[in-house]
């Protein structure tokens, strides 16, 4: 038994310092899912029962995800092709009833010490890790050090006297660890100027209903505190990397000290569209969500009057401001947050164009969860229905096609040495209502004609993408096709869908995409070998018959 056990321990120390060290870099290929806990999958639930249990979300109340539900659904995330999953924030929330509903989410933190437990255990987040590891995955923890909430309600007067210069002093009223003394947030007062950057990192959060009090990252004890706890969080779990929450609201001196400290991949969400505000965040952390450029992503495709060269234009000012250009990115359609999609228009067609983006962008692709079985809920909280009511259907067309677009960008990495580091170029299409997107060796063509559109949409492209006369294949529908003799492409739209088009040899290291398209390539080339050879034999046999003689 004792080689056995040392072989175990091998195996686990090197994989467990594999993805201890994952860092930017590793991050950079992988695809991630993003998944709100408490939506997502009931535990122990094999006989089909779970399919009916409801969730209404306009109650704003627990529905009973956990992370065991996910362990029992692995399969189902790394089906798609996803190797890395973003979980909700898992530490302990306020309890019970707020004047917004209850803390289902995981965002409103009361206890940075505890884990949620309406999620789980601690070894069941454990043993979420783990499962993940077993399989190559990544495991991301959302993080909110921001702010806190208070489990009863503030009194907003003695919080006043507490900050104030005053003589009293309140002390553990707020029951919020390990802060519990008031001295450990900032002065109250609301956010009224979003423009003055003083007053949105020092100010709060919420309201005299449910005030969010905000840490006091300027002080050093305090800094000193999350910083220990993050890398204690970070070594108890095995986490892989962070998305840090409500970045903007924190200073950059804090976030410089608490990233290097954490030591794993990070990255945060900034809510602005402006690419110039959003920049300097770029230098103190791995990356950022690409929110500049979703700004413009949603209307370009919302309609046939969306406007392609603002989209354009956003994503080339990232690529220019950002340190690590649009490559350290997280590229997203939907979340938690903001609307889904489906919820802005019924055209799949539209649907379909705006869902390819994410993933032949520079960036890092992250699906949020039901976005693949289209989902269609609203603003916040009707975007975060529960997955389950969906039987995680395998065959649902938006599962397939994502798929597939994981699979695809799976082999542009494996087949070209630079993909990961070789910017999206855009490329005249001479064609209205287009867009064309080359990133070698692939090109994604776009359109936001709509299904309905009267006209027919043709993509013409004359700049030389590919080989003369390459095959090549539509990896959404593995329709083949010729690139020109001069290796651009003119090729029409089947009622407004978007084709993503690779040379069938670059597909040939994954035989699940398109499998029949690259036996039927394999086949022509052994028949044109064939033809070759036949027609060479003859001579060859003469040169033989000289030399002979």
């Amino acid at each position: 038994m004792l080689y056995p056990v040392l072989f175990l321990l091998t195996f686990c120390g090197f994989f467990c310092l594999e993805s201890r060290a994952a860092d930017a870099q590793q991050w950079r290929s992988r695809s991630i899912y993003q998944i709100v806990t408490d939506r997502f999958a009931l535990p122990d639930v094999s006989d089909g029962t779970a399919y009916n249990i409801p969730c209404n979300t306009s109650a704003l109340q627990h529905c009973g995800g956990t992370w065991r539900g996910i362990i029992d659904h692995l399969d189902y995330i790394q089906g798609m092709g996803f190797d890395a999953i973003w979980i909700s924030p898992p530490f302990a929330n306020v309890e019970g009833s707020t004047p917004y509903g209850e803390a289902y989410h995981g965002y409103w933190p009361q206890d940075l010490t505890s884990l949620n437990p309406h999620f789980g255990t601690v070894n069941d987040l454990k043993n979420l890790s783990a499962s993940l590891h077993s399989r190559g995955m990544y495991l991301m923890l959302d993080v909110v050090v921001n702010h806190m909430v208070s489990p009863r309600p503030f009194n907003i007067t003695a919080i006043q006297l507490a900050l104030g210069n005053t003589t009293q002093v309140v002390k553990n009223t707020t029951e919020m660890y390990p802060f519990t003394d008031l001295s450990d947030f900032h002065e109250l007062c609301w956010i009224n100027d979003y423009t003055n950057q003083t007053e949105v990192e020092q100010c709060w959060l919420g309201n005299e209903e449910m005030p969010w009090a905000d840490v006091d990252t300027e002080n050093p004890a305090v800094m000193g505190t999350l910083n220990d706890w993050i890398s204690d969080v970070i070594s108890d779990f095995s986490v892989d990397g962070l998305r840090l929450s409500t970045v903007k609201y924190v200073a950059q001196d804090f976030w410089q000290t608490f990233t290097s400290q954490a030591e794993v991949f990070t990255i945060g969400e900034v809510f602005s569209d402006d690419a110039n505000y959003t920049s300097p965040y770029t230098q103190v952390m791995n990356a950022v969500l690409d929110y500049p450029t979703w700004f413009e992503l949603v209307p370009a495709f919302l309609s046939p009057r969306g406007n392609f060269s603002a989209l354009v234009d956003a994503v080339q000012q990232s690529q220019e401001l950002y340190t690590s250009g649009s490559f350290m990115t997280g590229s997203f359609l939907e979340n938690h947050d903001q609307p889904r999609f489906a919820s802005l228009t019924n055209d799949t067609a539209l649907l379909a164009n705006a869902m390819v983006w994410p993933f032949i962008h520079d960036g890092i692709p992250i699906l949020y969860y039901g976005q693949e079985q289209g989902l269609s809920g609203g603003e916040s909280p009707s975007n975060q229905e529960a997955l389950w009511q969906t039987r995680y259907d395998i065959e649902d067309p938006h599962y397939i096609m994502v798929t597939s677009l994981n699979q695809a960008r799976k082999a542009a990495i494996d087949s070209e040495k630079y993909f990961l580091t070789t910017p999206m170029q855009f490329l005249d299409a001479n064609e209205g209502n287009t867009l064309a997107v080359s990133k070698p060796p692939v090109l994604a063509l776009f359109t936001n004609a709509g299904s309905s559109s009267a006209t027919s949409v043709r993509w013409n492209v004359t700049h030389p993408i590919f080989k003369s006369r390459e095959q090549l294949v539509d990896v959404l529908t593995c329709r083949n096709y010729l690139s020109g003799e001069n290796g651009g492409v003119s090729i029409q739209s089947d009622e407004g869908m978007p084709k993503v088009l690779m040379p069938i040899s670059s597909i040939q290291g994954s035989p699940q995409l398109c499998p029949q398209s690259v036996d039927i390539s394999s086949a022509k080339r052994a028949a044109g070998l064939a033809v070759s050879w036949l027609s060479i034999t003859p001579y060859f046999l003469v040169a033989v018959a000289v030399a002979l003689a």
